[in-house]
Parts: structure tokens; sequence; C-alpha cells
């Protein structure tokens, strides 16, 4: 059996949904052939998200590990390419720490990337009806703290690995103050989800490689 665990997080920014939980809390046990899945919340907090990870990791040994965030401005899965070394909070976050210009995890690598197969993922989605694509940056908030230190976690271990940002839901895009912003229903991004994870656990069991397709951007 493939072991998979998710991550979301609880909301932040004065929100009372995040939809990286809501989705990451519906595939919670999926029955999902081959695989099992556990779905871990995490705080939005820089001192105690790393804990909360690490004890999600030691206590369920996965195989894979997809980890959510909420990203407002985003119109689809955006699935992360890389993490990088550095925090630098635009907000405080819900303990009102805002770390500035400070490392992830002091002397290691400037960055990570994803062990994911992401254009695969994002051709898997594609071709499953779900808007998708790679995004080279997963800002410098607790999400890309988390996706740095999980990678930094599970360096050379064989675990496939990595982050995927999120629309808003419709019930926070509505009242979002300033212009409107994209967003999907809870149902929308739980049925991309779980897509995802029947690319994710085939990618694995057959033992593939990442695919050749563009996913770049202009400048």
């Amino acid at each position: 059996m493939v072991r998979i665990l998710v991550t979301g997080f609880e909301p932040f920014g004065g929100q009372s949904l995040n939809p990286s939980w809501e989705v990451a809390r519906a595939l919670n046990g999926f029955a999902l052939e081959g695989a099992q899945i556990v779905s871990v919340q995490l705080p939005c907090v820089f001192a105690q998200a790393l804990p909360a990870l690490q004890q999600a990791l030691t206590q369920h040994r996965p195989d894979i590990v997809l980890a959510l965030g909420q990203a407002e401005g985003r119109c689809d899965f955006s699935v992360e390419r890389v993490a990088i070394n550095v925090t630098d909070a635009r907000i405080a976050d819900n303990a009102g720490a805002q770390p500035i210009d400070v490392p992830v995890v002091a002397g290691a690598p400037a960055a990570y990337f994803s062990t994911l197969p992401i254009k695969a993922l994002v051709a898997g989605l594609r071709a499953g009806g779900f808007p998708a694509s790679v995004s080279q940056t997963a800002g410098t908030f607790v999400c890309n703290q988390v996706f740095y230190a999980l990678q930094h976690a599970l360096a050379g271990q064989g675990v496939h690995s990595g982050f995927v940002h999120l629309p808003l839901l419709p019930e926070q895009a509505a009242h979002w103050k300033g212009p409107s912003l994209p967003s999907w229903p809870a149902s929308l991004q739980i049925a991309a989800a779980q897509h995802a994870l029947k690319v994710l656990v085939a990618h694995r069991q057959q033992g593939l490689g990442d695919v050749a397709l563009s996913g770049g951007t202009l400048n």
C-alpha cells in the first residue's frame, strides 16, 4: 500500500475558512485502491507549523506527501516547483509573528525542488478536466516555510513530496475586500485533489519519471 499524507492549513488572516484544510479533511480516508490516505491540519503559525509537520512525518511515514495551501488570486491548481530558504512575511501569522528575511533552516541549501512529478500531475489534472499549472513561486509565508521544511526533511529518502496552492472558496471571494478574485467551490477542489492523488499513486506504482512538457514562463 502507498501511504499518503495530505496536509492543509487552519484559516488565517481573519478568514473563517481555508480551502486547503477543507480539501485535506475531505481526503482523509479517501478510498483509493492501493493507497492509504491520512490528513493533518497544520497551524498557520511559524513557530508551530514545522513541529506539527515533523510529528506527522514521523507518525505516518508516508511514501507521498501532498501539502496544500491557500493562495488568493490563483485561478487553478498551482503545482509548486521550488521552495526557497527564506521567510519574509507580508502579514502576521495567527500568533502575531511576522518574521522578515530569516531562513527557514539556517545553513541549509538555498532551495529545494518538488519531488512530485509536477508536469505529469498538471497534465493528469488537465486531462481530467481540471485547470492546473506549474507555479514557480510558493511565496515567502508559512506555505513556503512548510514546503521547504518538508523537502529538507525528506531529502534523499525516495518520498514523493511537494506543495500545491489552491484558489479561494466562493464564500471567501464574495467577501474579499478589493477587486474580485477567482474561486472554486469546495466540491470542485475536492474532486480535483482526488484526481491528483490517483495520478500520483499511479505514477509511484508504475515507477514513472516526470514528463517533458512546457511549464515555463516568459519573464
